[in-house]
Formats: C-alpha cells, sequence, structure tokens
C-alpha cells in the first residue's frame, strides 16, 4: 500500500488483544504501585563526606570492556569525584579497558550513538580529563583488540606496558587510595 500526504497514521498505539487469564495477571497488582518521583529509599550517608587533605592522591586501574557492565563506566564516575573532591586522581585503562579510551566508537559513523549511553563512557572521560584529572591507556591493552593509538580520547596518555605495574608502585609509594576494578 502507497502512502500518500493525506494518508494519516493513527496516533493509539497498536496493543495485544489478551486473554481473560492474560488480563487477571496484569491486573492482580495495581501498577504503578507507587507514582514516579516516590521515594524507596532512605537518604542517611552514613560516612563523612571526605575530602582530599594536602598531597593525597586516588588511583583507579580498569581493566573492564566499554559497555559489558557497568564496572568501567562506575571506575570513571568515582575518579570524578574523588577528583571534585580535592584528590590528585589518576585513571589506567589497561587491557581490556583500554577499549575504554577509544575516540571512534560510533555507529554508523564515529561519534553516533547506536544505542542511548553508547558514548557515556566517552563523555564522562573527557569531563575527568578537562577537569585535571590523568587518564593513561596502555598500548599493549589497545593492540590485544587492534586499536590504533591516535584513535584515542585526546588528552589520554599512551603507556608502555611495563608502566602498568610501576603505576601502580607509583601511586601505592605516595600513600594513595588504589581503586581496583576488574571484570572478567
Amino acid at each position: 500500500m502507497r502512502h500518500t500526504k493525506e494518508t494519516r497514521v493513527s496516533e493509539t498505539p497498536a496493543t495485544a488483544e489478551l486473554t481473560d487469564v492474560e488480563q487477571k495477571s496484569l491486573h492482580e497488582i495495581p501498577h504503578p504501585s507507587l507514582p514516579e518521583g516516590s521515594s524507596i529509599y532512605g537518604s542517611t550517608k552514613v560516612f563523612p563526606d571526605y575530602r582530599a587533605e594536602n598531597g593525597e592522591s586516588y588511583f583507579t586501574l580498569v581493566h573492564g570492556i566499554a559497555h559489558e557492565s557497568s564496572v568501567s563506566f562506575v571506575a570513571v564516575l568515582q575518579a570524578t569525584r574523588a577528583l571534585r573532591k580535592g584528590f590528585e586522581t589518576a585513571i589506567y585503562f589497561y587491557g581490556p579497558g583500554s577499549l575504554n579510551c577509544l575516540a571512534t566508537r560510533g555507529f554508523p559513523t564515529t561519534g553516533n550513538s547506536a544505542f542511548p549511553g553508547e558514548h557515556n563512557i566517552n563523555n564522562q572521560l573527557k569531563t575527568f580529563i578537562a577537569e585535571g584529572g590523568k587518564a593513561y591507556c596502555c598500548r599493549f591493552g589497545l593492540s590485544l583488540h587492534g586499536a590504533r593509538e591516535e584513535d584515542l580520547i585526546e588528552g589520554v596518555i599512551p603507556t608502555h606496558p611495563l608502566d602498568v605495574q610501576d603505576a601502580l608502585i607509583h601511586y601505592a609509594r605516595k600513600g594513595a587510595i588504589i581503586n581496583s576494578t576488574y571484570q572478567l
């Protein structure tokens, strides 16, 4: 069937026809049980809102694949929060975590989000760097997946594979709070 400009598509969404049993099951519990905006969790913060003391550091290791879980994204969010609390903050992406640093993410072209949130990690990492955080990316991690160094998000510092351990030692000797995230 060919549509013309005069043809109007119904604005009412189609609904499936339900059996009596399906209708009964659907209406056993009223929905929504609570209106949007209802609070179902308390708001008491248990620990003090710590701020960095002079010279304190926060170091995060990320060995998680972008979009395979929330591990990588949450690690970047935590590092950004530590940075905003005044910590000298760095994130080290290694192994498959290196893929989080690619500016070439997108479909059908780079920069386009094929699904909502596809660029969450990219955008948050750019924010982290813009606010003064350091982001390191292991060159060997990139090479494992055929990613190119020139495809890194601007400001991400490429590192030698042997730097993973030495970066950890460096920040441990500084007395940094170390957050290590890992995903299989």
